[in-house]
């Protein structure tokens, strides 16, 4: 299921899904010339409006719904959480080690900042889903030889945000711990804390990474292959949103 989630997703989510729709339009146009190359112009004209600057950060904006953590709400917790968010595989400059990616780095330095603050224990959550080392192993190792934090619990079986909540509650729960501070990006906490929520878990959001506004106006309205990108995760996050509100 897990597999199967993650090729439906590729087809139909930009960029695979655009130049699918856009093929698709050519070979319409063959018999039905106007409708094909409609369609075709219309995967095009999306592929541009989806690399302005402009058009990424109001689709992020539309998903960051959490203001930043306040000390009270920080005070308020028994525990951190913080997700992983992906890996680096074989760095050459860690000595062929799996590490973390700059999602999950910028989750982490959060993190120990509010262990620092608050002297909660951490747990980091994320597994190998396509083989090789946990994700949460190479957490804890940046977390705690990086950013000088401690880790308590270590979740390295869950392959997706909704694994991280299932198998991250138990932990918790063991422990008497039922309020956590969740720590990730703040376009990809609209969904996370819905799901730990429903594990049973009462989450104060610490979300990081907000789409801030700093280029000129000339240059928001050019296409840019880092807009587009951010477009692209946005356009999923909603996407897993809409599945997750399908469910049971």
């Amino acid at each position: 299921m897990f597999l199967l989630k993650k090729i439906l997703s590729s087809l139909v989510l930009p960029p695979f899904g655009l130049a699918l729709l856009g093929l698709v339009g050519l070979w319409l146009s063959r018999r039905h010339r106007r409708p094909g190359l409609a369609l075709t112009a219309l995967a095009l004209a999306t592929l541009g409006v989806l690399s302005l600057p402009l058009v990424a950060d109001g689709l992020m904006h539309s998903l960051e719904r959490f203001a930043p953590l306040s000390a009270d709400g920080l005070a308020q917790a028994q525990a951190i959480v913080i997700l992983g968010g992906g890996q680096y595989p074989a760095a050459p400059e860690y000595g062929g080690r799996d590490t973390v990616n700059r999602w999950t780095l910028e989750r982490l330095r959060y993190g120990a900042r509010l262990q620092h603050q608050g002297g909660l224990p951490i747990l980091v959550t994320g597994g190998a889903p396509y083989g090789g080392r946990p994700e949460a192993e190479a957490m804890k190792e940046a977390l705690e030889e990086d950013f000088h934090g401690q880790v308590r619990w270590v979740e390295a079986r869950s392959r997706d945000t909704a694994e991280n909540a299932a198998f991250s509650a138990p932990l918790l729960k063991q422990a008497g711990v039922t309020r956590i501070v969740l720590v990730s990006q703040g376009w990809h906490l609209a969904r996370a804390v819905a799901l730990f929520r429903k594990a049973g878990l009462t989450v104060l959001p610490a979300p990081i990474g907000y789409a801030t506004e700093d280029l000129l106006w000339p240059s928001r309205v050019l296409p840019r292959i880092g807009a587009f990108d951010r477009s692209c995760m946005a356009l999923h996050e909603w996407l897993g949103i809409a599945l997750q509100s399908m469910g049971p």
